[in-house]
């Protein structure tokens, strides 16, 4: 469903506000991430693995654990482009919103 996919992902709140990251999830399970702008821009990195659930025709649910120990988990809203979910580290968990789209 995601695999090959490039999702830009614009995070209004949570632990990172304001920050623009591209997700690509690769055929073989894992997740390629890479911040777009902001103080991080270029920082990058690959994560082995993801899941991914088609909720319905207009919701996608995915979720990984970065080698970090940090949690992403969200809902994708397709009609509308916005973004719900939580992100998580060893110590704290955090509620996000923002949106995203497709860009390959």
């Amino acid at each position: 469903m995601l695999a090959g996919k490039t999702i830009r992902w614009a995070f209004a709140d949570g632990p990172m506000p304001g920050m623009l990251i591209e997700h690509t999830f690769d055929a073989d399970g894992g997740v390629t991430w890479k911040f777009v702008d902001g103080p991080y821009k270029g920082a990058s990195g690959r994560e082995k693995s993801y899941a991914a659930a088609q909720v319905n025709d207009k919701t996608i649910a995915l979720s990984y654990l970065a080698a970090s120990g940090h949690t992403l988990t969200v809902i994708l809203s397709l009609p509308d482009g916005k973004m719900f979910g939580f992100g998580s580290s060893q110590n704290d968990w955090q509620p996000l919103r923002g949106t995203f789209e497709f860009v390959g």
